[in-house]
C-alpha cells in the first residue's frame, strides 16, 4: 500500500445523534456528506473540541454512508470527555479524511479482522467493503469484559462470523484475542487494529502462518498531518510507504522512521521494525 494524497479539509459537521454503547463509550453520528463520500476504510479525522481549550484528537471513522459519518470513541481524558458531552444539533469541526486506510485490492476470499478494544472503530468500513466483495470475513474481537465488546451485533448482522474473547471470560472465549486467532483456521489476509501489544502479537502470528497482515496503528497525534514528526515508527527503508525526507542514505540504515499519521496509520506487518 502507498500513502494516498487526498484533499483532506475542515468539515463543519452537526451531530445527528449520540449513543452511549457502554460506560464511557460514545458513538457520534455526524451530518457530513462530503466527508462520508471521500472516506476509505481505516481512515480517521482530527476532531476539534468546540471549546478550543484542548487540542484536536485523532478518531477513527466508524461509518460513512450517504450524508452520515460517525466516530466511535472511549472517553479517556479531557478532549474525549468534551466530545462525549455533545448532543444532537451541536456543531463539531473535524479535519479529514486523513491517513492511508486499508488496502482492499488483494482479492483475498477468506479474511480475518482482529480488533482489540477501541480498535473496533477502525474496522467496520473494512468489514463491510470486504463482505460486499463476496469475501468470508471472520471478526476476532477482544475486550476486557462483555460490556466493552461494543456493537458486536452490528458486525454479525452485516455477515461477519464472530469470534469473541474477554479477559475475564464474561463473554466468548477467555483470554487474549490473539490466542483465538492463533487457534483458528488460516486466513488469506489479516487486517487488525488495537493496542500495540495486540498488534505485535498479530504480526508474530501472521509471520508463523505465512499470511500478509495490515496493521492500523493506534497513536496520540500532535498534528495529524505529518508536520511534527511526533508519531514515528521504524519501517524498512525499501517500503513503498517509507518517507522521502530525511533521505535514508544519510543515516546509512536500512530502517527509516515513518509517521503513523501521514504514511500510515496502516502498515504491512512484515515491513515494521518495532
Amino acid at each position: 500500500m502507498v500513502t494516498l494524497e487526498l484533499s483532506a479539509r475542515v468539515h463543519a459537521t452537526t451531530v445527528i445523534h449520540r449513543r452511549e454503547l457502554a460506560t464511557n463509550v460514545v458513538l457520534l453520528a455526524l451530518d457530513a456528506p462530503e466527508l462520508a463520500g471521500t472516506t476509505r476504510p481505516g481512515q480517521y479525522v482530527m476532531a476539534i473540541p468546540p471549546s478550543g481549550e484542548a487540542a484536536a484528537t485523532a478518531l477513527a471513522l466508524y461509518e460513512a454512508e450517504g450524508k452520515l459519518a460517525s466516530i466511535l470513541f472511549f472517553i479517556t481524558g479531557k478532549r474525549t470527555r468534551e466530545l462525549g458531552e455533545l448532543r444532537s444539533g451541536d456543531r463539531l469541526d473535524v479535519v479529514g479524511p486523513l491517513g492511508n486506510g486499508f488496502d482492499l485490492t488483494g482479492g483475498a476470499r477468506d479474511v480475518a479482522i482482529v480488533a482489540g478494544g477501541v480498535g473496533i472503530a477502525s474496522v467496520l468500513l473494512c468489514a463491510q467493503a470486504l463482505l460486499r466483495g463476496g469475501a468470508r470475513v471472520r471478526l476476532f474481537y477482544g475486550a476486557r469484559n462483555a460490556e466493552l465488546l461494543v456493537d458486536a451485533q452490528r458486525f454479525a448482522d452485516a455477515g461477519c462470523e464472530l469470534v469473541l474473547t474477554t479477559d475475564d471470560g464474561s463473554l466468548g472465549q477467555r483470554g487474549f484475542v490473539t490466542a483465538a486467532l492463533e487457534r483458528s483456521q488460516k486466513p488469506e489476509m489479516i487486517y487488525a487494529c488495537g493496542p500495540t501489544p495486540m498488534l505485535r502479537g498479530v504480526a508474530r502470528i501472521a509471520t508463523l502462518l505465512g499470511v500478509p497482515a495490515q496493521l492500523a496503528l493506534e497513536e496520540t497525534f500532535g498534528c495529524g498531518v505529518g508536520g511534527c514528526w511526533g508519531c514515528v515508527v521504524p519501517l524498512v527503508a525499501e517500503s513503498a510507504q517509507a518517507p522521502t525526507f530525511p533521505p535514508a542514505e544519510l543515516g546509512g540504515s536500512d530502517v527509516v522512521y515513518a509517521r503513523i499519521c501521514k504514511e500510515g496509520p496502516v502498515f504491512w506487518a512484515n515491513e515494521l521494525r518495532w
